[in-house]
């Protein structure tokens, strides 16, 4: 018997919905291929009733996955996990998705921040725990529908001066399904670059409760320094920075359409209990503290949204 190759989407919101639509939709009725999505509430429910719709500009399709479903016990083990929840949710997904894991399972985590990977690896020590990033502007608009906002729809993922052969079929397994993946030897440096247009973003635009678009004419100066000081943070980690970082992120956060908001953002808009900011802008704080860096802009945003 062939072995059938089994990926599970876990966390169905943005990234996940867009990134695993796309593979739900090539693999379909593919018998060596199963796609799985691990999504909940109303949003599973109208999955599993009718597909997930994806969006973007005037395109639109359905996907259907092989199974969505909130109990990992029903996939069973698979050979791919994408790890696409909130940080805040992070170990209670990896708990939950105990019974998907076996020995030869490969976790690829696309979560904000940076401390996702050494999370899972403290889990699941002897796995294969890739890092990885996504440059994408997506959210849920309703149940069941997921849309893609933005110009740049990437992920990178890989590991610092090693492959794996997993990983190579990974690679080509995103691609064939149409998603601009590339897998990198350079990977920190990667993730440190998006790390620091993200956290910049997310911070700015929860702290001043502005789209980037009104951000960017009324408070571009703020939104430079907040750059400054995480390619500071980054240097003193020893992470190779490009020396345009400030320019780059400009023409970044340019390119996204006016009205962008971040998704901490959006979580303040709504009094969501749950955000990212201790991921995000208090690991910029507190990492500052730790190798004496000042990082002043995040501290005051960090304190603001604190009591927010």
């Amino acid at each position: 018997m062939t072995h059938k190759t089994k990926i599970v989407v876990a966390g169905i919101g943005g990234v996940g919905g867009y990134f695993g639509g796309l593979l739900a939709r090539a693999y379909a009725g593919n018998d060596d291929i199963e796609v799985h999505f691990i999504a909940r509430g109303a949003h599973l429910k109208e999955i599993q009733e009718h597909g997930l719709t994806v969006i973007k500009g005037d395109i639109d399709f359905l996907a259907k996955p092989f199974l969505a479903t909130d109990n990992a016990a029903e996939i069973g083990i698979a050979d791919y996990i994408i790890l696409c929840t909130k940080s805040y949710d992070l170990v209670e997904m990896l708990n939950q998705l105990t019974p998907c894991i076996g020995k030869e399972t490969v976790l690829l985590p696309l979560l904000n921040g940076v401390e996702a990977v050494e999370k899972i690896r403290e889990q699941f020590p002897n796995h294969l725990v890739p890092a990885g990033c996504a440059y994408i502007v997506s959210a849920i608009k309703e149940p069941g529908v997921v849309e893609n906002m933005g110009n740049r729809q990437e992920i990178y993922f890989g590991l610092d001066n090693a492959s794996d052969e997993r990983l190579i079929v990974l690679e080509d397994l995103l691609k064939s399904a149409g998603i601009e993946a590339t897998l990198s030897a350079n990977i920190s440096k990667l993730i440190w670059e998006k790390f620091i247009f993200l956290s910049c973003i997310a911070t700015a635009t929860s702290f001043y409760n502005k789209p980037i678009g009104e951000l960017l004419k009324e408070n571009r100066t703020a939104l430079q320094d907040f750059v400054s000081e995480t390619s500071a943070l980054a240097k003193a980690k020893n992470i190779e920075v490009e020396p345009h970082t400030i320019d780059k992120a400009m023409a970044h956060y340019e390119s996204l359409p006016f009205a962008t908001t971040s998704s901490m953002q959006r979580d303040f808009q709504f009094n969501s209990k749950k955000t990212e900011l201790e991921s995000i802008t208090g690991y910029v704080v507190r990492e500052g503290k730790k190798l004496g860096m000042p990082t002043p802009h995040f501290e005051t945003a960090y304190q603001a949204l604190l009591n927010r």
